[in-house]
């Protein structure tokens, strides 16, 4: 599958923007506008200037808190399936004047719903996301209004991998701007190829087939989990009722359309 909005600045991985996707309302969503990512601790001062160049002006974090100062020695992962990152290694700052701003989505002491997801076989896969919604529709409302609160300039937002928390976002976002479904989808899909160097950089076995295994278990592919999510979401509706404001919603939406 090829990806054109595929970002290679040095030291991203998993990165590319949400711009140039054909809706079902005639319109195009605007690159540069909302930039998908996997964590940035490997990210370099050259890979820093050409995001700076294309507008990055604020950069969301969607991990936990342990996730981003953890312990000495330790590279914890998100409930969801992220992936362990080594604490060891610390990425160079974005250059002065992109804002840093912490959202953490996954609601940890909620132990219950975790255990649950772990249970049921979700972790890392989208099937989590429906029960996600259904219970914790409140932390993406969260997200959202940072989103539509954050300054002017492109938004980069990532969690660990870049595939559960940011695949989430990224497809509220999407189904907020009136994205095809199947356009949806196949940008989840795209975390399978993409996610490989970031495991082999990290020294980790590439997740992608454990997760494909946990998806043929319950009789789907990863394409069609993310349609099943969307056959069920009214993005909007669901935001606003979580207690994303209309004003708020709207300027997400109109950031995101061309």
């Amino acid at each position: 599958m090829s990806n054109g909005r595929k970002i290679s600045w040095d030291g991203f991985h998993n990165t590319r923007d949400l711009g140039g996707l054909p809706t079902r309302h005639g319109r195009t969503t605007r690159t540069g506008a909302f930039i998908r990512s996997a964590d940035l601790r490997f990210v370099t001062a050259q890979g820093w200037d050409p995001a700076y160049a294309a507008g990055v002006r604020t950069v969301l974090d969607l991990r936990n808190e342990d996730e981003i100062r953890p312990a000495p020695g330790r590279g914890l992962a998100g409930p969801g399936g992220s992936a362990v990152l080594p604490a060891t290694v610390a990425g160079v700052s974005p250059p002065p004047g992109t804002a840093r701003l912490e959202v953490p989505l996954d609601g940890v002491e909620d132990v219950e719903f975790w255990e649950q997801v772990a249970r049921r076989g979700l972790d890392g896969t989208p099937l989590y996301f429906q029960p996600f919604l259904e219970r914790k529709a409140e932390r993406c409302a969260a997200v959202f209004t940072a989103l539509a609160q954050a300054g002017p300039g492109g938004i980069l937002f990532h969690c660990g991998a870049g595939r559960d928390r940011t695949g989430l976002i990224s497809l509220l976002l999407l189904a907020l701007a009136g994205v095809e479904e199947d356009a949806i989808a196949e940008d989840y899909a795209l975390s399978t190829v993409e996610l490989a160097p970031l495991f082999a950089v990290m020294g980790e076995q590439d997740q992608g087939p454990m997760i494909a295994s946990l998806m043929a278990g319950h009789g789907l592919t990863p394409h069609e989990s993310v349609l099943g999510v969307l056959r069920e979401l009214d993005a909007r509706t669901c935001l606003l009722d979580a207690g994303v404001g209309a004003d708020d919603l709207e300027r997400v939406r109109a950031r995101l359309l061309s």
